[in-house]
C-alpha cells in the first residue's frame, strides 16, 4: 500500500482496479492482509495469472475464497495452450469452468512468443467458456476496468479435479 501511496504503483489506466502477482513458489503469509488493506483503500483487486502459482495448482480453491472475498483473477492466454505447463493448463481449464476468470492477458514482454498462438487459444477458451463468456474476459470486463466500473462476477464453483487431473496435479514435472 505504501507503494501505491508514493505513486510508485499505477492502477489499470487510473481506475481503482489494480493488477498484482504474488510470488510463483510461495504462498504469501500476509495475502489476506494485502488484500484487506487494498480493499479498505478502495482499490479493486485482480490477481494476475492464478493458475502458475504452485499454491494455487496445490490447492486450487485457494481461488475460489480469494473470489468470494472480492479478488477478481486474470488468467494468461498462454496457459491454456501449456505454455507453462500441464498444471497450470489444468488449473486454467478448471478456473474457466468453474466462474473464476475475470480477464485473459498475454503477460508477454516480447513479441513472437504467444501471439501468434491467440487464434487457436481463443478457439479453445471458447468451447469451454462460450463465445459470450469469451467475449466478457477479452472486451467486456476490461473495458469496464478501464472505465472504473463495476464488473458483474459469476458465483464461482469449488473445483473438483478429475482423477485423470489429479495425477497430473501430482506430478512435480511442470
Amino acid at each position: 500500500m505504501q507503494l501505491i501511496k508514493e505513486n510508485k504503483v499505477a492502477t489499470v489506466g487510473s481506475s481503482n482496479y489494480i493488477l498484482f502477482e504474488m510470488p510463483m513458489n510461495v504462498k504469501p503469509m500476509n495475502l489476506y492482509n494485502v488484500i484487506y488493506d487494498m480493499m479498505q483503500n478502495n482499490l479493486k483487486p485482480i490477481l494476475a495469472h492464478p493458475e502458475r502459482y504452485s499454491f494455487v495448482q496445490d490447492e486450487p480453491n485457494l481461488v475460489y475464497d480469494l473470489i468470494e472475498k472480492g479478488v477478481l483473477m486474470q488468467s494468461n492466454y498462454a496457459s491454456i495452450v501449456g505454455y507453462y505447463g500441464k498444471r497450470a493448463e489444468v488449473i486454467v481449464k478448471k478456473l474457466l469452468e468453474n466462474n473464476m476468470v475475470h480477464f485473459l492477458g498475454s503477460d508477454v514482454h516480447k513479441q513472437n512468443t504467444i501471439y501468434p498462438r491467440i487464434p487457436e487459444i481463443l478457439s479453445k477458451v471458447s468451447k469451454i467458456t462460450g463465445q459470450d463468456k469469451l467475449k466478457e474476459l477479452t472486451t467486456i470486463n476490461p473495458e469496464l476496468a478501464l472505465q472504473d466500473k463495476n464488473i458483474s462476477v459469476e458465483e464461482p464453483v469449488e473445483i473438483k479435479l478429475s482423477l485423470k487431473e489429479k495425477i497430473i496435479m501430482k506430478s512435480r514435472n511442470k
